[in-house]
């Protein structure tokens, strides 16, 4: 049985490094037995799991089903290691975390590499792109989001509290006057930013009660820099995180509106998948980021 899962295992090595001289070299293993293991692994199969060439390694179809559960698997067994050794040792070994990509280089790094020197024994895969991520199917051990949990099937931890802001240039509201109702965004020319929640629905509250405007305008994109800079130019008003929209009102480029309207208790969330063991190197990072966004609040 060991056997099997060390063989499992260079193959999923293999793969991650995306060759067989890149995995020897990070996991100090030899070239010539990691391709041992695979090709016994592939016989006692039945199946090629690999198309290798001299410059590129491909996985075929049942490769890729078969890489998808094994590499859960080992996940788990890993996780579980970590958690009986919990008690004895300090976290270790790769972590994947996915994060928004313009909240990851502007705020987040700096914590996650912190964490790093805490626990030099982590390694970090840090995934910054702003699309929704499957952290089951793509191995992702914990992601920020910053929104509400709307998925049953994972595990979310409040990390810290946020808010948003909507605003406009100062050209703009000269032109075309600040709105004092939500509603008046109908009739106004907004950046749409489709990775926010809602994208063309804008929510805000009034008197408890939570409002959806449907707005409109001459840019759609799926970058918030991009949304911020189309609004700075003029182009319209958006809705923006704070630790986004905040350096550009202190800069004078963007003016803040409808600040009564705006809905409150937007908190980042460390999620996790729903796992009966969960790594010591999650849980760590997890109480790592709740320290550090309590002394460094996200404005």
């Amino acid at each position: 049985m060991m056997q099997d899962i060390g063989r499992i295992r260079a193959f999923v090595q293999v793969f991650d490094a995306g060759g067989f001289s890149a995995a020897a070299r990070q996991h100090g293993r030899s070239k010539a037995l990691l391709s041992k293991y695979v090709t016994d692994l592939e016989d006692y199969l039945g199946v090629r799991l690999m198309n290798r060439t001299t410059r590129k390694l491909n996985l075929t179809e049942a490769g890729e089903v078969y890489y998808r559960e094994v590499s859960a698997l080992l996940q788990q067994l890993d996780d579980l290691d970590a958690t009986i050794s919990d008690q004895t040792s300090e976290p270790r070994g790769l972590l994947r975390v996915s994060a928004p990509r313009n909240f990851g280089e502007s705020t987040l790094a700096p914590a996650m590499f912190e964490y790093l020197r805490t626990y030099p024994k982590v390694s970090l895969d840090l995934r910054l792109e702003d699309r929704y991520v499957d952290l089951v199917d793509e191995g992702i051990d914990l992601a920020l989001r910053i929104s509400t949990l709307a998925d049953s099937s994972l595990i979310a931890r409040k990390i810290a509290d946020m808010h948003v802001v909507t605003g406009a240039s100062p050209e703009l509201l000269k032109r075309l006057g600040t709105p004092q109702h939500p509603e008046d965004l109908r009739h106004m020319p907004c950046i749409v930013d489709v990775n926010l929640q809602g994208q063309s629905n804008w929510r805000f509250t009034e008197d408890g009660k939570t409002i959806s405007v449907p707005v409109t305008g001459p840019v759609r994109v799926n970058s918030p820099l991009a949304a911020r800079t189309a609004a700075i130019m003029g182009l319209g008003l958006v809705t923006l995180p704070s630790y986004l929209a905040d350096p550009a009102v202190e800069r004078g480029e963007l003016v803040p509106v409808l600040t009564d309207f705006l809905p409150k208790g937007q908190t980042l969330q460390a999620v996790y998948p729903h796992r009966r063991h969960l790594a010591g190197k999650v849980r760590a990072l997890i109480d790592h980021l709740v320290e550090w966004f309590a002394a460094h609040p996200i404005k």
